[in-house]
């Protein structure tokens, strides 16, 4: 049974919001894959914050027109699975990126960032950026590592005083 317009109408204006209020959008073509293997996917996708549709390519174009992803529409070729990450930019590449080492069948397509579009083949680089719990602990790392090694340095002015008393001390 076919889709109705209203249906559509109401899919598009979903992925469309969506995609307005994402960081990153990952496209992959899942020929061959089963049922079930989609609803893992989608499982695994929800855990993760990240929203992901199988749409038909000319909703799908209509939907990110106006978005950073509109980019991405001019390929929209194939049965494509689109994936937007709504918590920070890698969770839809961790997500597909993971599914796709158990599953040969899914293929990243491309990817979009920023307005920029990517290869599939970039997925590595977006999957490795940090969260945002991560990146907020680094940051702190970092700043903390200066302020850490000045109070070490002025630690040790009276413990080499000590160390000498006591070397002194011990020569005696």
């Amino acid at each position: 049974m076919g889709v109705s317009l209203e249906q559509k109408k109401r899919m598009v204006q979903e992925v469309a919001e969506v995609a307005g209020q994402a960081h990153s959008a990952v496209a992959a073509e899942y020929r061959g894959l089963s049922a079930g293997d989609m609803d893992s996917l989608r499982v695994q996708a929800r855990d993760a914050g990240v929203y992901v549709r199988v749409v038909k390519n000319t909703l799908a174009k209509r939907a990110v027109e106006g978005t950073e992803f509109e980019c991405m529409s001019e390929d929209f070729q194939g049965p494509l699975v689109l994936a937007f990450s709504q918590e920070d930019p890698g969770s839809a590449a961790r997500v597909l990126k993971s599914f796709a080492k158990e599953h040969d069948k899914l293929v990243v397509k491309m990817l979009a960032v920023g307005g920029e579009k990517y290869p599939g083949s970039e997925i590595d680089r977006l999957a490795t950026l940090p969260t945002y719990d991560e990146a907020i602990s680094r940051l702190m790392a970092t700043m903390r590592a200066p302020v850490q090694k000045l109070a070490t340095t002025f630690n040790e002015v009276p413990g080499k005083l000590v160390r000498t008393v006591s070397a002194v001390k011990d020569a005696k």
